[in-house]
């Protein structure tokens, strides 16, 4: 089911100035849309719309430092018809603005102004621990932290640093349903340094922590792959994502987004949520 995924994922790469909908995914992967939805939800743990909505916000995070383009010349070449939507979505999913990563990314992340969750409800909270199994020799701190969903973005209810692979503890977790999720940078061979370094990514989730209980969760944190969504919050030790192929050359009149069923690509929630 794997490979399946992988073409549809190369697709969204390949041609996210496209407005791409599930039936142009599902002929990539050569299966029926219905069935490509399931099994590309299965593996990647979201919809291919969310998946394709980070794809398209991690490239926007690619060209703010590795180009001139303005932010709307951005927006419209990640096929979003308004600046003004793109910028808010960018901005509640990287935790910071377009113009903010632009000059943080250029200076190599040394004004970056943190990661700070919001303040906590009132009443009785969780506690999450465990072990962080680190797969690679990461070259910056593993950051850890509690989110509403499962992609890392927006911002974490709980965040933590660990040295390396290790137990760790989250105090004062919300209650709810939540997804833990690690990243470091990681190491890479020589044949390898013209891509970037990797990062080492690992999530378990959904979780539900109620008021007052501690949960034990253990992960894994293992080079990125191919089905795994991006990760989109800016982070310290993270470098924005290295150069690429030039984007493909595109026209504001030729990527706006048209209308499609919500069962076509289940597009998220606006990103203050997501």
């Amino acid at each position: 089911m794997e490979h399946l995924t992988q073409r549809a994922v190369a697709t969204m790469r390949e041609r996210y100035h496209e407005p791409l909908g599930l039936d142009d995914l599902a002929r990539s992967a050569m299966v029926s849309k219905f069935y490509f939805l399931r099994v590309f939800r299965r593996t990647t743990g979201v919809t291919p719309g969310r998946f394709l909505a980070a794809v398209r916000l991690h490239e926007a995070k690619r060209l703010l430092v590795s180009t001139s383009f303005s932010v709307a010349d951005v927006s419209a070449r990640v096929c979003y018809s308004s600046a003004g939507t793109f910028s808010r979505r960018f901005t509640a999913a990287v935790g910071l603005s377009p113009t903010q990563y632009r000059r943080v990314g250029r200076g190599g992340f040394a004004e970056h102004p943190g990661i700070a969750p919001p303040p906590l409800p009132p009443g009785p909270l969780g506690t999450v621990s465990g072990t962080a199994d680190v797969l690679g020799n990461p070259l910056s701190p593993v950051r850890l932290g509690v989110f509403d969903g499962p992609i890392l973005q927006g911002r974490p209810v709980a965040w933590s640093t660990l040295d390396g692979a290790g137990p760790f503890h989250l105090g004062r977790v919300p209650p709810g349903t939540w997804y833990l999720h690690a990243v470091a940078l990681g190491s890479h061979l020589p044949a390898e340094r013209l891509n970037g370094p990797p990062l080492l990514v690992g999530t378990v989730g959904p979780v539900q922590i109620d008021a007052g209980a501690h949960v034990r969760l253990d992960l894994a944190v293992q080079q990125e792959n191919s089905t795994h969504p991006p990760v989109l919050l800016a982070l310290p030790d993270l470098p924005p994502p290295h150069p690429s192929a030039p984007p493909a050359p595109t026209h504001r009149s030729t990527i706006m987004i048209p209308k499609q069923r919500a069962s076509d690509l289940h597009p998220a929630p606006r990103l203050a949520t997501a």
